[in-house]
């Protein structure tokens, strides 16, 4: 197990700093195994019953995600959207749930098409703000509040102390998907949330080859159990290999996010500027609407993404994303190569993104080359 004290980045860097008691490798073995020894006695005293849910090689995993969150427990599941699905899964039919308008398109539709099939109830709001929170807070009936934070993708900020505080007056939970900050910049659990989701398929993953997501929790009690049955019997579980190499990108989580976070921002400070980019947002610009708040509760930057509205519309942006080298037109964020994308065209029909969006995922490339790449994709014909 690691020593106390250590310094998150070094978990990170160590993976917890556990050794196979087997060969003594400090790299983890692949647990492929989907069934267990029982005991003489027909009793399962190792713990392990069946892959499903027992399978080892989620240990290391969890137990790295929960140390790096500061939570009681974490389980890993077969993507983000599970993940999330899990937690409003183990809600009773006739609960009340809120979540941001702007927030991942994925889940978005999935609590609009999927979630109230369950028989819960959805409200949307434009706003996360505690008034406007207040005003569809239901007393004994809402559970769950999810705030998405930087929230994607214009990256709109929450006051998550804030949001905690109105839920824990009025009965409810708080998850915050920590997706695009991570553990590096932020930790809810922290400032009062009672969950923390992850796609672990972006930073924590970092290397574009594993789908994953992941849930941590404050509290080991009654509600997680529900959650961990959800998983049990709904089988949305990580693959043993994908496990392993989810537990291989968090090894590097604390370098490969410092260097994104200080290229965006020097990519958002040098776009703000260019006469084609009609509006950059990102929270670490002074003049984002929740630069104050983003500041207070992230620590060591503001993100490793970013959007650009491009002058001239959805025509201008699309032509934009078909200039550009280094970056690569491909869906996702949180890899060691930058992406760019046109997000409406991607959402489809009821896109929260402005038309003249691209959401820019930095990555650890060297930055002048990331300016330059954009610089002169925005270029037009005149070379201007």
């Amino acid at each position: 197990m690691a020593a106390e004290g250590l310094r998150p980045a070094t978990l990170a860097a160590q993976a917890l700093g556990w050794v196979d008691e087997a060969t003594r490798a400090i790299i983890p073995p692949l647990h492929p195994a989907t069934t267990f020894l029982r005991d003489p006695d027909n009793q399962f005293r190792s713990g392990r019953i069946y892959g499903r849910d027992d399978s080892p090689a989620y240990d290391q995993a969890e137990a790295l995600l929960a140390a790096l969150e500061g939570g009681e427990g974490a389980l890993v599941f077969a993507s983000g959207n599970a993940a999330a699905a899990a937690l409003f899964q183990a809600l009773a039919p006739g609960d009340h749930v809120i979540a941001p308008a702007v927030m991942y398109w994925g889940l978005r539709a999935w609590l609009r098409d999927h979630a109230v099939r369950w028989g819960l109830e959805v409200s949307f709001l434009p706003e996360m703000t505690a008034a406007a929170l207040s005003a569809v807070l239901r007393v004994g009936r809402t559970k769950l509040i999810w705030v998405e934070t930087p929230a994607n993708p214009t990256w709109a900020i929450t006051d998550i102390a804030a949001v905690a505080a109105l839920a824990r007056a009025h009965g409810a939970r708080v998850c915050v998907d920590n997706t695009a900050a991570t553990p590096v910049l932020t930790r809810p659990l922290a400032l009062g949330a009672d969950y923390v989701m992850h796609s672990a398929t972006k930073y924590l993953n970092g290397h574009s080859d594993v789908v994953a997501g992941a849930l941590v929790t404050a509290l080991r009690d009654a509600a997680w159990d529900k959650v961990r049955a959800v998983r049990r019997a709904g089988g949305a579980v990580l693959g043993p290999f994908e496990a392993w190499l989810l537990v291989r990108g968090m090894r590097t989580l604390y370098l490969r996010v410092s260097q994104a976070c200080r290229s965006a921002e020097r990519i958002a400070g040098h776009l703000a500027a260019h006469p084609r980019v009609a509006a950059v947002l990102y929270p670490g610009l002074p003049g984002h609407p929740g630069h104050a708040i983003a500041k207070a509760q992230m620590t060591g930057g503001f993100g490793g993404t970013l959007s650009i509205r491009v002058a001239g519309g959805e025509m201008a942006a699309v032509a934009v994303a078909a200039r550009t080298t280094v970056f690569k037109r491909a869906t996702s964020l949180g890899g060691v190569e930058s992406l760019i994308e046109h997000r409406a065209s991607i959402e489809g029909a009821g896109s929260s993104a402005p038309p003249d969006l691209l959401r820019l995922s930095v990555g650890i490339e060297d930055t002048e080359d990331l300016i330059a790449d954009l610089d002169q994709a925005l270029s037009d014909a005149t070379g201007r």
